[in-house]
């Protein structure tokens, strides 16, 4: 029965366009849900759940490749198994890579018998970076994660100028004109905008894609790749400032997004390291625990990368 169907939230959007901040917004809100989260990267190395701030909720993570590819057997057996634990929580929501196309995410809703009948695809949100929309704009996966939202975030307003902003909207709009749009800083919005909306519409999504649920149909930028470091030890703050500033200036066009939980100086807590671009953001995150193996790991994501002078690069940052 559709009453007893949990509904579900996919939130999508391109690389370092702020979908885990969303995301920690929903969870550390007080609404009065709980709340199941699947988060997928794209990568060797799983960082995004780290990033995600002293939830409570259950946090299942996959990081195989993009969830709409091979990932997608895994997302149906994960959601076969939270169904397994259904009284300990009243919402599902899906964080994807900011590589994945999400027509073939929602097809798993309409696919597997299970999903049609214990799920309800309750909408799909998009989270667009103003700053660095425009530079992968005629990417397929910035296209189609535009033209299936039912729920756009304009997500850091506070980097553009309100003339860009306009001619963004009006762009978004030339792609997907139905969908509810909102102007948002650090992804800061009211949350019944995003969650329990009712707005994912199957007819509007076959009339985006007429092919939108026929498996085979799925591309990528077989130029775009990831580099994952995982490595023990100390790294000195200023060696990496240093290398990381050098870094960007070089290859910043070509890295699409940097993450990083990093042990510097040896402090107390984890070093974040968030980067989109020529955009750098570092700031302390949990504590490492008292038994806990320190150790840093970093997942670049761009279009052909140098992985030997990254690993080197990292690697002179250690003390």
């Amino acid at each position: 029965m559709l009453s007893c169907s949990i509904p579900v939230t996919v939130i999508t959007g391109y690389l370092g366009s702020g979908k885990t901040t969303l995301l920690n917004h929903l969870l550390h809100h007080e609404h009065g849900k709980k709340v199941a989260v699947i988060v997928n990267e794209f990568g060797d190395v799983g960082i995004d759940s780290q990033l995600v701030m002293d939830a409570d909720e259950e946090i299942l993570e996959m990081n195989n490749g993009c969830i709409c590819c091979t990932v997608r057997g895994d997302l149906i057996r994960i959601v076969g198994n939270l169904m397994e634990k259904r009284e300990k929580f009243d919402h599902i929501v899906i964080e994807t890579t900011g590589l994945a196309d999400p027509a073939p995410v929602i097809q798993s809703f309409f696919v597997d018998e299970t999903m049609r009948s214990k799920t309800q695809l309750d909408a799909v949100v998009t989270v667009v970076d103003a700053k660095y929309i425009w530079e992968h704009w005629d990417s397929n996966e910035a296209q189609e994660q535009i033209a299936f939202a039912d729920v756009i975030l304009l997500n850091k307003i506070d980097l553009v100028s309100a003339e860009r902003i306009e001619a963004l909207e009006q762009r978004i709009r030339s792609v997907n004109a139905f969908a509810k749009l909102y102007r948002t800083h650090n992804c800061n919005l009211e949350i019944s905008s995003v969650l329990e909306v009712k707005a994912f519409d199957l007819k509007n999504a076959l009339s985006i894609d007429p092919e939108f649920l026929n498996e085979s149909a799925h591309e990528h930028d077989e130029t775009v790749c990831s580099v994952s470091i995982v490595q023990p030890g100390v790294v000195n703050s200023d060696k990496l400032t240093t290398w990381l500033n050098q870094l960007v200036q070089i290859q910043g066009q070509n890295i699409f997004r940097m993450k990083g939980i990093l042990n510097v100086d040896d402090e107390d807590r984890r070093f974040v390291l968030q980067g989109v671009h020529m955009l750098l953001d570092g700031r302390p995150g949990r504590p490492w625990k008292s038994n806990e193996l320190r150790r840093n790991e970093m997942v670049f994501i761009g279009r052909e990368l140098p992985e030997a002078e990254l690993k080197s690069g990292f690697q002179s940052c250690l003390v």
